[in-house]
């Protein structure tokens, strides 16, 4: 499994506004210059948490984005869920894969599938707050 940079991204992001203690609405333009991202990018990942509901955005003049809730009610594994589609490790175990004709027969299918839960319960074991805690 690789994480792309949208959902290395969106982490960052979610970090640095949580950094800022949700009070304010962060410019987009603000965010990419803190980040180092796209404006443009950063536009498409800021449309995804936000029609998730994980950040607030308010458009225009005093504008931006904000965390709606604590960092504690943010997993790594939620986030990473949402701008990755999912977190299996082969493509077979994934929601919504092709069926396989091997499924019921495949000797490793046990194996991913452990691989898979533990990627999972990883990453749903780790929270923003955490992520905060572990850059002071």
């Amino acid at each position: 499994m690789i994480v792309s940079t949208k959902g290395r991204y969106a982490l960052r992001v979610m970090v640095s506004l949580a950094q800022r203690d949700g009070q304010e609405y962060i410019p987009l333009k603000e965010i990419a210059e803190t980040e180092g991202i796209s404006q443009k990018y950063l536009e498409s990942i800021m449309t995804t948490l936000s029609k998730a509901g994980f950040v607030d955005a308010v458009h225009g003049k005093g504008g931006g984005y904000r965390l709606n809730r604590s960092p504690e009610g943010y997993t790594v594994g939620s986030i990473l869920k949402l701008t990755e589609g999912g977190l299996t490790a082969v493509s077979c175990t994934s929601q919504g894969a092709a069926a396989c004709s091997r499924t019921e027969c495949c000797q490793a299918k046990p194996m991913w599938d452990r691989l898979d839960k533990m990627i999972d319960d990883f990453f749903e074991g780790i929270t923003i707050a955490d992520l905060l805690k572990d850059t002071k």
